[in-house]
């Protein structure tokens, strides 16, 4: 309904995962840099874990675009509650294999032939499970076998865990305890301050293509930034909310009051 009146050519806080959109906090930006770091220097298990609605999904959509085609191959698991033989055909049918084979065994194999065809290419396999914390354990213990699959030189295939923070308690579970060991890149993806919650809200407003409006107030601000948290996907629920409160008062200003009934209607 706004986004006309705000001459936007598309909606700026859409909770779709758009890496476009992604606003490189300090921590986002840290985040990005231990994944980079952990898939070039082949370290093979790396974790990133963070709040719910952090940024997380978005991060890793930009992780999947800045990698160099030439040199990478990618398998994106987006559904955790699975079985050890489902993950093994999910990933080989995210590798472009039609039909997989359906034995566990022979599954094992097919990736282990892939990945070293791969490797002799020159490409490596990067591996991304996002909501890791709702693997099980069977699952989690596949996953660790599967970084086994290596040369005398290197892991064939690089594995990011991606989770909410409950992801840390699982891990830290006792008799996790080798897959715990073989994670040399970890990072917990912080919530946003007051100053980046602000350029974030700027940011959005921008890549939606905002020619200067609306404006949000400061003490609008300083009020999503306290009701949202500095949780990304609660800025964007509160201000949609509240850019649709201004445009309903046929305002080119976001005030305290638009954002108050923001929050009221999603019932934070």
């Amino acid at each position: 309904m706004y986004q006309d009146y705000f001459g936007f050519h598309e909606m700026p806080f859409n909770i779709t995962p758009d890496p476009k959109f992604l606003y490189l906090s300090q921590f986002h930006n840290e985040a990005l840099q231990h994944l980079k770091y952990g898939i070039e220097e082949k370290k093979g298990f790396i974790v990133l874990t963070g709040e719910v609605g952090c940024g997380k999904t978005t991060l890793c959509r930009r992780l999947l675009n800045e990698l160099d085609s030439e040199h990478y191959e990618t398998a994106l698991i987006l559904n955790p509650r699975v079985t050890e033989t489902q993950l093994l055909r999910a990933i080989l049918t995210e590798l472009g294999v039609e039909n997989p084979p359906c034995g566990k065994n022979e599954l094992i194999d097919a990736i282990y032939d892939l990945t070293l065809r791969r490797h002799q290419a020159g490409k490596d396999v990067v591996m991304i499970i996002d909501e890791s914390q709702n693997l099980s354990f069977e699952v989690l213990e596949q996953v660790r076998l599967l970084s086994n699959l290596e040369t005398d030189t290197q892991k064939l295939m690089q594995i990011i865990l991606i989770g909410q923070p409950e992801l840390n308690d699982v891990l830290d579970q006792k008799r996790l305890r080798q897959l715990r060991q073989r994670i040399l890149v970890r990072y917990d993806l912080s919530r946003l301050n007051y100053d980046d919650t602000v350029h974030y809200i700027q940011h959005r407003l921008s890549r939606a293509g905002s020619s200067g409006r609306p404006q949000f107030t400061r003490v609008a601000e300083k009020r999503v930034f306290k009701w949202s948290g500095g949780i990304p996907r609660m800025i964007n629920n509160i201000c949609d909310k509240a850019l649709l409160s201004a445009y309903a008062r046929s305002s080119d200003q976001v005030n305290y009051w638009d954002v108050r009934r923001g929050r009221k209607s999603l019932n934070y």
